[in-house]
């Protein structure tokens, strides 16, 4: 029962984390909205593509909270 209730908060975890990025490069709820519901797709896009290299996987987040 743990290991199903770990993969959920992961889950939790990265589809926020889709939304963030989302809202980072489009600021559109619509569009954030959709992310998160399909979340896994649009973070291997946005991986393919290369939004998230040269460390903006980590800066996106944190732009949040400055």
């Amino acid at each position: 029962m743990d290991s199903k209730r770990d993969s959920g908060i992961a889950y939790l975890v990265l589809g926020i984390y889709s939304v963030l990025i989302s809202w980072y490069f489009n600021h559109s709820i619509i569009l954030a909205i959709l992310c998160y519901l399909c979340w896994p797709v649009y973070l291997v896009f946005e991986i393919l593509t290369g939004h998230l290299a040269h460390g903006m996987w980590k800066s996106i987040p944190l732009s949040y909270f400055k």
